[in-house]
């Protein structure tokens, strides 16, 4: 069962983790009129007599083969029961109180229908939501037809960010309001973009006929692959049924050939947002598209017409991004950090993301102080990759996470550095096998990390050679992307006291799941668990860094802690293992050195400013649906981010930006002198770290370990 985690890359948790990879689209707007569309019914659904059996087959495996023991009973069926109504409804504006209340018969009785496979409730269910979402989007259609120039945005009205928490409409009255406020919100960020109303109109038109034409195209796997995950999501959230066609989906994204833009996406509600992106990948060369931005539409080429997405399902929207290597796709998105959903167009060429791209690089960092000069070597670890096929056929010179590094440390032992960096940001796992044999290269020999299956013993995965390729100071830094095989590596540097590890809490994604075939589609179950040799679990919790950074992504958006269901952190017994050296006595000088260190550094500052932002977002509730009051926030959002960006350049004698658009000129042309510079140095010489202030400071702590604590062991 264990074996699937050796092979494949251990993806960030989420619903439908798609990668969008090759393959062209076939979706483009619809030109059905209004009228036609408002007088189409919603097909009544059943179940198919495939959904029955495979239904059975899911229960027995979840029953005999997930890590969590749990019955199938009462308690069960009420959170199954709210599970598939929050699928369907998350922001409680499709169904009304009645109709929850008509629902609640069946809370305590979907254990025993799915014993049985009678799925006629939950198809009931789903034929409700139907209805009701094929007559909010005829409303919507029909409100704007009255004209959008009827839309009072002069008044002091808002909208609430959430309703999850909210109670149900209670007639079709209040919910009439609830769905006026969704359109007056999506007018007035179109109309801040810029758009007339003649505009306005036609693209929420738009959107809403295709919306309505995807929801005429609603068929019965759907149903049944919602109501199932809903059950399947009742253990963790990782534990996911694949209809076919999703299916197909995820064997692509799983596959060693990467083509497309390089993105994990996932949707949320209305919206596709990014999850992560692939290191080295199109997306990430790009620069400019961010984790937990929204991708509201694309456009194919350099000119084509850019196709509102908003309200699409996930697995149309990979198909609508998916396209031919070299080809170009153009994303409209709403950046994570923008307060106001101001969109931006960004262009990405597809491209394959080839292995050797995502291997593991040697820097130099020149750290100066009172002592002198001081050469840092750094380990930029992407990915734990191996070539599997290169080591199965016997090729000697077969590319790996720990083949290379081996190689990396010694061309940096000849630069004779005083201590390494290993730089796991962003890092989202691969193999467990290349984490083993990495942490095999800092110790002598012994457990790595400890797994726990459902119904066997905890085994431990141990390095069992005893040659050190580096035995000097170490530091191993890590972020909130940094997951599943990073921290455990981070986890066995902590734990055996080898490296000091610094940054931001990592994703705690610490379950292992294994792909079962089922006669229709596939089932990833959550098979086992990770700990450490300390005995604490990576999951949910991950890696808690010995010295912090300003937390640059939001912790209640990407991480395992950010799923309401995921599994929880707990202990198991240590592992047998021998601490390498007790740093914790010298953790307290080092962090005081750090907080003094960084207290006036301009990066720093910087760092925290956008982090204090950050946070200030994401604890509102409401968005004003007053223009002027919008258009104030968005000037006071321009402002505070200039004059951000300014005081940074001012301390590093950069020119300054007189409004953003010139200071993106002025880092465009940027970007473009130091792609010059890149491209000047020899393939031989290991490149140079200017100006990444988070390294240059884990430089810093790593001198500081040097001089506050006896030094570890001899570099030679």
């Amino acid at each position: 069962m264990l074996n699937y985690v050796h092979l494949k890359v251990l993806l960030a948790p989420i619903v439908i983790a798609l990668l969008i990879t090759l393959t062209s689209s076939a979706w483009t707007a619809t030109g059905d009129s209004a009228e036609e569309l408002a007088i189409t019914k919603p097909q009544v659904l059943t179940p198919l007599e495939v959904h029955y059996r495979t239904n059975l087959t899911i229960v027995e495996q979840l029953r005999h083969n997930h890590y969590v023991k749990k019955e199938l009973n009462d308690t069960a069926s009420s959170q199954i029961f709210e599970k598939f109504i929050e699928s369907l409804d998350r922001g409680r504006a499709y169904f009304t109180q009645q109709d929850i209340e008509e629902f609640e018969e069946f809370r305590y009785e979907l254990d025993d229908l799915l014993k049985r496979g009678d799925l006629k409730p939950a198809f009931a269910i789903f034929n409700r939501y139907q209805a009701s979402l094929i007559d909010r989007l005829n409303f919507l259609i029909k409100e704007i037809d009255k004209g959008v120039d009827r839309i009072n945005f002069e008044l002091p009205d808002s909208i609430r960010i959430a309703r999850d928490e909210l109670p149900w409409p209670a007639n079709d009255k209040e919910r009439d309001i609830v769905w006026q406020k969704r359109l007056k919100a999506a007018a007035l960020s179109l109309r801040l973009n810029d758009k007339t109303d003649e505009e306005i109109s036609e693209q929420l038109t738009k959107r809403y006929k295709n919306q309505l034409k995807q929801a005429l195209q609603t068929k019965s796997e759907d149903a049944f692959q919602l109501y199932i995950n809903a059950f399947t999501k009742s253990y963790d959230p990782h534990t996911v049924y694949f209809s076919p066609r999703t299916s197909e989906n995820f064997n692509i994204n799983m596959s060693l050939s990467l083509e497309g833009i390089g993105a994990v996406l996932k949707s949320e509600e209305d919206h596709t947002s990014v999850v992560r992106l692939v290191p080295a990948g199109p997306a990430d060369k790009e620069g400019t598209l961010e984790p937990t931005d929204k991708i509201i539409g694309v456009g194919q080429g350099k000119s084509g017409p850019l196709i509102d997405i908003v309200g699409w399902r996930l697995d149309d929207v990979v198909e609508l991004i998916r396209g031919p290597k070299d080809s170009t796709v153009r994303l409209e998105v709403i950046h994570s950090e923008s307060d106001v959903e101001i969109t931006k167009i960004i262009s990405i060429v597809r491209n394959t993301v080839r292995l050797e791209e995502q291997a593991a690089q040697a820097k130099l960092l020149e750290i100066k102080d009172e002592q002198g000069s001081h050469l840092i070597g750094v380990l930029d670890i992407p990915t734990f990759y191996i070539d599997f096929q290169g080591k199965q056929s016997g090729d000697p010179d077969y590319k790996s996470t720990t083949r290379d590094v081996k190689k990396l440390i010694k061309r940096l032992k000849a630069q004779q550095v005083k201590a390494i960096v290993v730089d796991l940001r962003g890092n989202g796992g691969g193999s467990l096998e290349e984490a083993r044999s990495l942490t095999g290269l800092f110790i002598d020999e012994g457990p790595m990390v400890q797994v726990k299956s459902a119904r066997r013993r905890t085994s431990v995965l141990a390095d069992q050679d005893s040659q050190i390729y580096w035995d000097g100071p170490l530091v191993v830094m890590v972020n909130r992307l940094s997951a599943s095989a990073s921290e455990i590596f981070a986890g066995a540097m902590q734990d055996y006291g080898r490296a000091v590890v610094i940054g931001n809490q990592t994703f705690g994604k610490g379950t292992v799941q294994t792909l079962i075939p089922l006669n229709r589609g596939q089932l990833k179950l959550t098979a086992a668990k990770f700990y450490r040799i300390s005995g604490e679990s990576t999951q949910h919790q991950g890696v808690i860094p010995d010295i912090s950074f300003p937390e640059l992504y939001d912790s209640s958006k990407i991480g395992e802690s950010s799923h309401e269901d995921a599994m929880p952190w707990d202990t198991i017994r240590p592992a047998n293992y021998q601490i390498y050296a007790n740093i914790d006595p010298f953790l307290y000088p080092i962090r005081e050195a750090h907080e003094s260190r960084i207290k006036n550094n301009p990066d720093f500052v910087y760092f925290q400013a956008i982090a204090d932002r950050n946070k200030l977002f994401a604890e509102r509730t409401h968005i004003s649906l007053n223009e002027q009051e919008r258009r104030d926030e968005k000037s006071e959002d321009d402002k505070w981010r200039l004059n951000l960006e300014n005081d940074l350049r001012k301390a590093k004698g950069k020119e300054l930006a007189n409004d953003l658009e010139e200071l993106e000129e002025l880092e465009e042309q940027e970007s473009e002198e130091e792609r010059e510079e890149d491209e000047l140095t020899s393939e031989d010489d290991l490149e140079k770290i200017e100006d990444d202030a988070l390294i240059k400071e884990a430089g810093f702590i790593a001198l500081d370990l040097i001089d506050t604590a006896t030094p570890i062991a001899s570099t030679n």
